[in-house]
């Protein structure tokens, strides 16, 4: 257990205050043994890559959780199903399921954050959601039980699950269909082109900002709204896709999250849509 642990450096706005305790457990009995002695009252809150996600400034009481890379196999199974830890990374899972010819998943390509994380927010891209296919998920809850969980019983929505705060994904059961690998592959590009010409991709930013709401895209009202380029100090509204926000180089979270606030409230104004933050928000101001 690492005390005062910095966030920053990880996290891919590079901003934000440290960890109060960050936890790096070494398998799942350890993070289950840990959750289960640990003060109930402590909060436990798990961080993957930091891709969607703004670390407040004044940092995040209790324990941050951080998944290392053992938590991060990813293989193929019979019955075209891949399974795959919380570390791994979306374009893990895509890939191994083309070199399985497993078909289907193949918008994890364009998924930059962790499989847990994903897993958590029915990540989705490209017209798929993972609530499309995940069969099951492994979950170590806030009390130490390790559990198995049907997709059913996350309760998903857009970009929503019911997974309790505390509780943290350590493993995914995904399904897709047989495929042919090239095609696959073709798919995989085609995603990865198309975000390559569309995004910030090498830019310190926190992914999609904001949700699109109903019959909307949330870049276009952005747009509308006259916010693209829009700065607050070396926090910028992406001029190459305005539903992203960018850390120019010394922003911090407080003044990325007050250029967000800054565009709903343009957004409202102008469309009357309130667009709902998508990017998580964590820790004190």
């Amino acid at each position: 257990m690492e005390p005062h642990a910095s966030l920053a450096e990880f996290i891919w706005f590079r901003t934000g205050g440290v960890a109060e305790r960050l936890a790096r457990p070494r398998d799942v009995a350890d993070l289950a043994g840990f959750l289960g002695r640990l003060d109930p009252a402590t909060p436990v809150m798990a961080v993957g890559v930091g891709s969607n996600l703004i670390v407040r400034d004044g940092g995040v009481a209790g324990v941050v959780v951080r998944l290392p890379k053992a938590f991060a196999k990813v293989t193929a199974e019979p019955g075209q199903r891949v399974r795959a830890g919380a570390a791994a990374m979306g374009i893990t899972v895509a890939s191994a399921a083309r070199d399985a010819g497993i078909a289907g998943l193949e918008f994890l390509r364009g998924i930059p954050g962790t499989v847990g994380g994903a897993v958590r927010m029915n990540a989705g891209a490209y017209g798929r959601d993972v609530s499309d296919l995940l069969v099951e998920a492994t979950v170590v809850t806030r009390d130490g039980a390790v559990e198995t969980w049907p997709a059913a019983r996350l309760g998903y929505s857009y970009r929503h699950s019911a997974l309790p705060d505390g509780a943290i994904v350590v493993e995914a059961l995904f399904a897709g269909t047989a495929g042919d690998k090239v095609a696959i592959g073709a798919e995989m590009d085609r995603i990865a082109a198309e975000r390559e010409a569309s995004q910030p991709l090498r830019s310190r930013t926190g992914g999609s900002t904001f949700k699109n709401p109903d019959g909307h895209k949330a870049w276009a009202l952005i747009d509308a709204a006259g916010c693209r380029g829009l700065r607050f100090g070396d926090a910028q509204v992406s001029e190459k896709h305005c539903n992203f926000l960018l850390n120019l180089g010394g922003a911090n979270s407080a003044e990325i999250e007050a250029l967000g606030e800054a565009v709903r409230a343009r957004v409202l104004a102008h469309s009357g849509v309130t667009l709902e933050w998508e990017i998580q928000r964590v820790g004190a101001p």
